[in-house]
């Protein structure tokens, strides 16, 4: 995975649009039923097929197999992305049935969580390296210690998130060498609701920063 961005908790055309015309290479649609950006999968499917050529996550937090059943069948995303405390016994159980490539989202405060998100690299697909949680598992805008991983060696690809913004994705893609990024507080003019303007700075930035680094 090199010079990737994600745009994520898209509700609407026009963020799709915008993040589409700027240069992303994935769309996540949520469907955490506490989370502000949550959308149903009839909107999901339909947002996702006026940008065909990015990949389409699926935010989940915990979700049971009879609701990643749904989502599946009336989504149809390309990459299961799952945010709670699934063990790697549970991501590699939603591999074996569904099919799908899994994006595992681990919180990083310590030398232990960095030691803690090694236990998945034999079994997801992608790495998410995301801040402790606050009100929700994800999307409260805050960031890490990206020391913490910034001289660390993963096995599998993976992105950064938590807390990225237009003006701090270029200094953290220097510090810790990501070759993908993730953001949805940061892209907003209030929250859940997308700014289409920040979309695009933030896409401009991270493209600009995996230029820089020789990432693309």
């Amino acid at each position: 995975m090199t010079g990737a961005i994600k745009i994520c908790g898209v509700k609407t055309a026009e963020a799709v649009d915008a993040a589409a015309r700027a240069g992303a290479t994935h769309l996540g649609f949520n469907f955490y039923d506490a989370s502000p950006r949550l959308v149903s999968t009839t909107a999901a499917a339909a947002l996702s097929a006026r940008a065909p050529a990015l990949e389409s996550v699926a935010l989940t937090v915990d979700a049971t197999d009879a609701l990643l059943d749904r989502i599946v069948r009336e989504a149809a995303p390309s990459l299961l992305q799952l945010h709670g405390s699934e063990t790697p016994e549970r991501v590699g159980l939603i591999k074996s049935r569904f099919g799908l490539r899994v994006m595992k989202a681990v919180a990083i405060a310590s030398p232990a969580d960095v030691r803690h998100a090694h236990t998945y690299e034999h079994i997801a697909d992608v790495l998410l390296f995301d801040a402790k949680p606050d009100a929700l598992p994800g999307g409260n805008g805050l960031t890490f210690d990206w020391q913490l991983i910034a001289n660390e060696k993963w096995s599998k690809p993976w992105m950064l998130s938590g807390g990225l913004t237009p003006d701090n994705v270029a200094g953290a893609i220097r510090t810790t060498r990501a070759r993908g990024v993730d953001v949805s507080s940061g892209v907003e003019k209030s929250r859940g609701e997308k700014d289409t303007v920040l979309i695009e700075r933030f896409i401009a930035s991270a493209r600009h920063a995996f230029a820089e680094h020789h990432t693309i």
